[in-house]
C-alpha cells in the first residue's frame, strides 16, 4: 500500500509540479551505453525513486531497422543500458504509469514514451510502436522537432526544448506539429505533452482522460 501511495505522489509531482520529472534515455558520447533517468533534466535525480519507471519496456532499433528488446541494470538514480551495434540507432520505450488522481480531480491514465537517437539526429519515426513521439527534422544548424500522436502531426502541443548551451525553451507546435527551428550544435532534450478526453478502465481503475508525454534526446553535429 505504501508503495502504491508513493507512486501516486511521485506521478502527480511529475505532471503537476514546478519541476516536472520525465524518463529520458541519455546515451554516452560513443553510443555504447545509455542511462535512463527520471528527472527534470538529462542528469540522474537521486532524490526520486528510480523504481517508479521500473516497468518501462525498452526497444532498440538497429541501423538496419530491426527491433529487439533491451535489458537494463539499476544503478544509483538511473538504469544502465548496454547499446549493441553500431551506426545510427534508436532506443525507445513505453512507461505505463497507471491511473492517478489528485483530490477530487478527474482520474487520468498516465504514460511516458522516452526515446533517444544514437548517431544522426534526424531519423524516421518509430511509428505505431508508440502512441506519442517527438522526431527531429531538418539538418544541423536548422533543426526543428515534430510531435506525432498516433503517427499524425499534433498541433498546439506543449513542448519544452532543452538547449545544448543550457536553459529551456517552452514552445507550442504549429498546425503541422513543428516547433521553431534551432541552430545550435550539441545535445538536445525535448519533452511534449498530449491530453486526450478519453474515458476507460486500466488495471481495474477507471479514468476520464489520458495524459501522454514523449521525450527525445538527440545530438546535432556541427
Amino acid at each position: 500500500m505504501s508503495r502504491m501511495i508513493g507512486a501516486v505522489v511521485v506521478g502527480l509531482f511529475a505532471v503537476a509540479g514546478a519541476h516536472a520529472h520525465f524518463p529520458f534515455i541519455v546515451p554516452d558520447a560513443k553510443g555504447e551505453t545509455a542511462k535512463v533517468v527520471f528527472s527534470d533534466n538529462l542528469e540522474p535525480d537521486t532524490a526520486v525513486n528510480i523504481e517508479k519507471i521500473a516497468e518501462t519496456k525498452l526497444t532498440l532499433r538497429d541501423a538496419t531497422g530491426k527491433d529487439a528488446p533491451v535489458e537494463w541494470k539499476k544503478e544509483d538514480g538511473f538504469y544502465a543500458v548496454n547499446v549493441p551495434g553500431s551506426g545510427d540507432r534508436v532506443l525507445f520505450g513505453v512507461t505505463d504509469y497507471g491511473v492517478l488522481q489528485k483530490g477530487d480531480a478527474k482520474p487520468f491514465k498516465l504514460a511516458y514514451y522516452p526515446k533517444a537517437v544514437i548517431g544522426t539526429a534526424v531519423t524516421k519515426p518509430v511509428g505505431d510502436k508508440v502512441a506519442l513521439e517527438v522526431v527531429a527534422d531538418g539538418k544541423p544548424g536548422a533543426l526543428r522537432f515534430q510531435v506525432l500522436a498516433a503517427g499524425k502531426p499534433l498541433a498546439n502541443s506543449e513542448v519544452t526544448v532543452m538547449l545544448p548551451a543550457g536553459g529551456k525553451k517552452a514552445v507550442t507546435t504549429d498546425k503541422d506539429g513543428y516547433t521553431p527551428v534551432y541552430d545550435a550544435a550539441g545535445r538536445y532534450g525535448v519533452y511534449a505533452k498530449h491530453v486526450e478526453a478519453k474515458a476507460g478502465e486500466h488495471a481495474g481503475k477507471k479514468y476520464d482522460e489520458i495524459r501522454s508525454y514523449a521525450t527525445l534526446v538527440c545530438d546535432a553535429a556541427k
